[in-house]
Order: C-alpha cells, then structure tokens, then sequence
C-alpha cells in the first residue's frame, strides 16, 4: 500500500491548478494559459525581459516533465506528478525549484523594489483563483522575518518548500494559497 505525503498531495493539487481547461491532462497549452494569465494580471510585457524570462522558465519546466514523463504531450493526474516529482529532484539540466521562482518573483514584484507586498502577492492569488477568506494569512507565513514583506529568499525558499519539503507546517507548502488551493 502507498502512503500519501503532503508533498504528493501538494503535486496532486498542483496538477489541477495547471489543468486549466479541467479535461483531466496537463498539455503545454495549459502552461500557456498560465503564463498568459501571470503576464496579464501583472501587466508585464510579453516581449520585455520578465515576460520571455517567465515563458522561458515555464517552456523549461515542462520540457523537462515531458522528459520525466517518456516524452509525453499530454499528461495524466498520475503521470503529471510522477515527472513533475522527478523533475524536481533532477537537477542535472534545469532547477525548476531555481529557475521557476525566480521568473515569477520578478513578475510578481511589479514595482521592482526586490520585495513583494500585500497587494503583489493578492494579485498572485488572483491568478489562481484562490479566493479563501484566509488565503492572505499566507502572505504572512511566507514572511518568515515579519517585515510585512516577502524578500525574493523567502520567495524562493517558500518554492522549495512546495516542492521538496515534507513538513506540512512548513510556510513554503502553502505558496499557491491555503492548504485546499
């Protein structure tokens, strides 16, 4: 019998934020959709330097799940998260858990002061619709300092966290918004 980890949970989760049109598979065309809406709710250049980093990131991300994944256009609940846990781990061409934070960070941080404040990390929030009376308390324990701000080091150890982390308490397994995103 397998038991579920909070991280497999967190991968589950994952995947169906990143099956945008909900037909049950995750495609390239689902990752677009999501770059698309990042780049509008931020209101960042398509062709600017954070917008092709973003779609590079993303365009990296998902060629190293397909290759996880037997090369694979279209993937499955099972197969999504089982390349994606493998991409993870495998970081002998690309570090989705480096390269993907910090294509998002600079989106995210929409006034280029090297942090991300409340309303910043609302509109992250709104990307995924996550609309949780409590998804904002988020925003709270991913500021690990209580500066009332999210440096890009907490940004990037709260993806870590997501992705590698055990712990379900850790502040980093709650980035995308409450435990149920």
């Amino acid at each position: 019998m397998t038991t579920t980890t909070s991280r497999d949970t967190r991968l589950e989760r994952l995947f169906e934020a990143t099956d945008v049109n909900a037909d049950g598979y995750v495609e390239w065309a689902d990752h677009q959709l999501i770059v698309e809406r990042i780049l509008d709710a931020y209101k960042t250049e398509r062709d600017g330097q954070e917008g092709q980093a973003l779609k590079a990131a993303y365009a990296m991300a998902w060629q190293e799940v397909r290759r996880h994944a037997g090369g694979k256009e279209r993937l499955n609940k099972a197969e999504y998260t089982a390349a994606l846990r493998a991409t993870v781990l495998d970081t002998s061409r690309f570090n989705l858990v480096e390269a993907l934070p910090h294509a998002v960070f600079d989106i995210i941080d929409t006034d280029g002061d090297g942090l991300i404040d409340k309303g910043e990390y609302q509109r992250w929030l709104e990307v995924w619709d996550i609309t949780a009376p409590d998804a904002m308390n988020v925003f709270h324990a991913l500021d690990t300092d209580g500066d009332g701000t999210i440096s890009r080091q907490e940004s990037v150890r709260s993806w870590r966290e997501f992705f590698l982390s055990d712990d379900p308490r850790a502040a980093g397994t709650l980035f995308f918004g409450t435990p149920a995103f």
